[in-house]
């Protein structure tokens, strides 16, 4: 990996494949910034928050409780249980980093939204993924779901598309993507889902509904990763407005939010993920998108 790389030119090309204009970022140092800390997840599939002899939180989730109000605080230990195979994690990555503290800052200028995190990286593992990426040592992306419509979306974040039958889980398909139970783009069941590459200096805009699409999405502007020394920054810029399997975004509105990282060349569910929070655009939100 280069010292300084920068995919500004890949997204301007990608913007200007979909049609729109490159927009101008906001001055980033004129916005607030929310302290997210991503964690290793190990195996935790959906199926293993929902059951109550494994998870002892299976019951506050029944009773409507986030996954968020009973974790946000704990999070880099239980990052450290699971990489270091004390808990959920059969197949341990030798020195893989618990978990990595993320600023998030997200702002819009009537037309487009910018999100932007920047983090630290950790130290590199003393041992390869079981699933590798070569091709791109980072990987960042988000998800957007809109209304609930997506079982447990507004309690638990990104996790319900993540299940013990998708690949990379232990005996799972290998041809099994990520999907949301009953997902269906025609009836709103779905997330929104961006993700950057660092190898490849350019941005996916997709969906996870009956299965995860990694391209189709017409709401991508830009996506410009950014490495100085150890410090990473990476902004997205969509549209608010959306087509087919785009969550389409309105001032006074919040959407559920939730993100990942995949560093050390990781792939598939060897990443730092976060809990579910909130977007807010003008409105109340854990992130806050003000209009700039």
């Amino acid at each position: 990996m280069k010292k300084t790389m920068i995919a500004g030119a890949m997204g301007a090309l990608f913007a200007l494949g979909t049609g729109s204009a490159l927009a101008a970022a906001p001055d980033w140092g004129q916005v607030e910034a929310t302290d997210i800390s991503l964690f290793y997840p190990g195996v935790s599939p959906m199926e293993w928050i929902q059951k109550g002899t494994e998870h002892g939180g299976a019951r506050a989730l029944k009773k409507g409780e986030t996954c968020a109000d009973c974790h946000s605080e704990e999070t880099p230990d239980m990052g450290q249980r699971m990489a270091t195979g004390e808990k959920i994690e059969p197949t341990p990555i030798p020195g893989k980093a618990a978990f990595i503290p993320v600023k998030v800052q997200a702002a819009h200028d009537g037309e487009n939204l910018y999100l932007r995190f920047s983090w630290k990286q950790p130290d590199a593992s003393g041992g390869p993924a079981p699933v590798a990426d070569d091709a791109n040592p980072v990987k960042i992306a988000f998800m957007l779901e809109a209304g609930g419509k997506v079982d447990l979306a507004d309690q638990s974040g990104c996790w319900a598309t993540c299940h013990t039958d998708s690949r990379t889980m232990p005996d799972a398909d290998d041809a099994k993507t990520k999907y949301v139970k009953g997902g269906s783009l025609a009836d709103g069941k779905f997330y929104d889902l961006y993700q950057w590459r660092s190898g490849e200096n350019k941005g996916y805009d997709g969906y996870v509904a009956d299965k995860r699409v990694m391209e189709g999405g017409s709401a991508l502007v830009s996506a410009e990763g950014k490495q100085d020394g150890n410090q990473w920054s990476v902004v997205f810029t969509r549209k608010l407005a959306g087509g087919e399997g785009d969550v389409s975004l309105e001032s006074g509105q919040s959407y559920n939010f939730g993100f990942a990282i995949h560093d050390d060349k990781s792939a598939g569910r060897f990443h730092h993920v976060s809990l579910g929070y909130k977007l807010g655009i003008d409105a109340d939100g854990d992130v806050k998108a003000a209009k700039q």
